[in-house]
């Protein structure tokens, strides 16, 4: 298998996840699967080294997806291991699940941005609380304790 830096050599230029915009100044953006910054650049590249994919699934539960060490670099869907944890086990449960993986040989400096996702995917999902009401201030609160009394 080629080096990281050849295939990113190859790969920098014409990939089919970057996403264009007119006239963009910045950071390019990627929608490749493992990317956990969605920033097109060799270090989060999901398609040249070994990755975490951290994704919500269609239950709300949170999908891990990793890359086997030893997988073939020519296999696709047999390479990848994907695990589940259920949105009801917790956000601290979840974010001790994540950060595991990275403990384990997977790319262990981008275990903070994987927790990271899996918390706001979390927070995603939570329901939303109420506003709080509004108490009247000023001239208001004098008309209305007027009126009460």
């Amino acid at each position: 298998m080629a080096s990281a830096d050849l295939q990113w050599l190859l790969l920098r230029k014409t990939n089919s996840f970057q996403v264009k915009r007119l006239g963009q100044q910045g950071p390019i953006f990627t929608s490749e699967p493992g990317n956990l910054r969605n920033i097109h650049s060799q270090k989060y590249s999901g398609l040249i080294q070994p990755s975490i994919d951290v994704s919500a699934g269609p239950d709300g539960n949170l999908a891990v997806t990793t890359r086997k060490p030893s997988a073939s670099p020519h296999a696709v869907k047999s390479a990848r291991v994907k695990s589940g944890i259920r949105a009801r086990s917790g956000p601290r449960r979840a974010a001790g699940a994540v950060s595991a993986y990275p403990r384990k040989g997977y790319r262990p400096d981008l275990s903070t941005l994987a927790v990271a996702r899996a918390s706001a995917l979390l927070a995603s999902k939570a329901p939303k609380k109420d506003a709080p009401p509004k108490k009247a201030r000023g001239s208001k609160k004098a008309k209305a304790t007027a009126t009460a009394e």
